[in-house]
């Protein structure tokens, strides 16, 4: 029940509030969908040699099995992800989600490799949908004191979708190898890698059930003509009695310009530039080293750590599939230490620092395979070089760049900015997992190890020239009404 007194605003109540039950219950409600995109961005690793070992498919061919739920992603989030701030964002949650089930079921029965790179890009196309509703409505409704660490949360649950999947593809990989022994036929290796594809449905339908009675965003409410919603939603979430103030129904923008306000040379808008750039650009160069070398980790370690030994390929897949599981233990360990760090140290803090030593961690993979006897014969060099890897991503730009989108843009146009930073990411996840297997057969794994550090240090570089540090900071602050407050600001202690 809201407490006596006068009512304040809905925005500042909202911003003030203390984190409630409530919270925490939306909070899982929307973040859970995160847990797909972990669960789909690990299998499909576990899949690839599955599917090359059946199919006998070229480098390119992989490619654009590991690339075309990631492509499918870049238009769910940007070109579909917009319709969040015209419709709102609950009637989307559930709608991505009946689509993954839908085209997760498709791929465990696609009769060709041609169907499942469609059926493939369709999953996609769910998941890049989830990424700015999930985003835009947590930050709508979390308190600015918790609101790093929670939005980082809610991404952490990235982290738990990709054990689930860790999980998954080693029990399936241990059955067949316990009935088929060292050598498994194609029938065996057909209904292992489709059995893992249409595993994602089983968690997406329990995600649909306890998101059946989520409530629509408040702000979004109220900025669409629903007050008296907005109001009930707003004092059930805070326990305050609250109202609907002019700034709270204040559109700066059209929402049906969607994409195109984010590259407006007006001169209140001249800022969404410069927020586009610093939420975009870091995001895509992150994903090309993150998708390249965590999808292929397992082929990574089958090529370093198992080259040369006399064994199956079925052994193969199992002892990196396994590697690459306990290697994954550092991702959430990463993003545990985001959550403790984003709201102290600051998001741009955070950013910088994860890409210098993400660089620092694939020099080290990179210089393991090059120096005398190959990165074989110095396994340790290649543990640290991945474990470092996995813990500083996380534990940085994996976290700030899911979060600062969700808190730099206004209200109204939150999910076209974020959907276009995240598609941004796709695009640039894309890149480097259709590269990745055709660059690693031309170049080699040293090469590709150092330029993807490169890339790494270039997206350290466009964050601290383009930086915007948003903790602390209410909506009112940084939803880009007052041009001045959008200097950089040191991080509080």
């Amino acid at each position: 029940m809201a407490q006596d007194g006068a009512a304040v605003s809905l925005g500042h109540a909202i911003d003030d509030s203390a984190m409630s039950k409530r919270h925490r219950r939306f909070w899982l409600l929307a973040g859970l969908g995160i847990l797909l995109d972990g669960f789909d961005f690990f299998i499909i690793g576990v899949v690839n040699p599955l599917l090359k070992q059946q199919y006998d498919l070229s480098a390119a061919t992989l490619g654009f099995v590991s690339a075309a739920a990631i492509v499918g992603a870049i238009f769910g989030a940007g070109l579909l992800g917009p319709l969040a701030d015209k419709i709102g964002r609950r009637r989307i949650f559930i709608f991505d989600l009946w689509l993954f089930v839908i085209f997760s079921v498709a791929c465990a029965l696609s009769p060709s490799i041609g169907f499942l790179i469609f059926f493939r890009f369709m999953v996609g196309v769910a998941i890049g949908l989830d990424y700015p509703i999930a985003a835009s409505y947590l930050a709508e409704i979390l308190p600015k004191k918790a609101r790093g660490r929670w939005l980082v949360g809610a991404f952490s649950l990235q982290a738990v979708g990709i054990l689930l999947a860790a999980v998954v593809g080693l029990v399936i990989l241990l059955v067949v190898a316990n009935h088929a022994g060292a050598n498994a036929t194609d029938a065996q290796i057909n209904v292992a890698w489709r059995l893992m594809l249409g595993f994602g449905a089983i968690p997406a339908l329990v995600i649909i059930f306890v998101r059946r009675n989520t409530p629509e965003s408040p702000r979004w409410l109220a900025q669409n003509g629903r007050e008296d919603e907005a109001i009930e939603v707003t004092e059930a979430l805070t326990d305050t009695k609250v109202k609907v103030t002019d700034k709270d129904r204040e559109k700066a923008i059209d929402p049906g310009e969607g994409i195109r306000a984010l590259f407006q040379p007006a001169l209140f808008k001249k800022n969404m530039i410069r927020r586009t750039i610093f939420t975009a650009l870091p995001w895509f160069l992150m994903d090309i080293a993150t998708y390249g070398v965590g999808i292929f980790t397992p082929t990574l370690l089958a090529a370093i750590a198992v080259k040369g030994a006399n064994t199956s390929f079925l052994t193969d897949d199992i002892t990196a599939t396994a590697g690459t599981a306990i290697l994954d233990i550092f991702l959430p360990l990463g993003f545990l230490t985001a959550i403790l760090l984003v709201d102290r140290v600051g998001r741009v803090p955070l950013q910088m620092f994860g890409f210098g030593m993400m660089a620092i961690a694939l020099l080290i993979l990179g210089f393991a395979e090059g120096i005398s006897g190959g990165a074989s014969a110095h396994l340790p060099l290649v543990l640290v070089g991945f474990a470092l890897f996995n813990f500083f991503m996380n534990a940085g730009p994996n976290s700030t760049t899911y979060a600062l989108p969700a808190e730099v843009f206004p209200s109204e146009i939150r999910a076209a900015g974020h959907g276009f930073a995240a598609a941004c990411a796709k695009l640039g996840a894309a890149v480097g997992v259709f590269f990745f297997p055709i660059l690693l057969d031309s170049i080699g794994t040293s090469a590709l190890l150092f330029g993807l550090a490169g890339t790494t240090l270039l997206a350290l570089i466009i964050t601290r020239v383009f930086r915007i540090e948003t903790t602390g900071k209410s909506f009112d602050e940084i939803s880009g009404r007052k041009l001045t407050e959008l200097s950089p600001r040191p991080s509080p202690p």
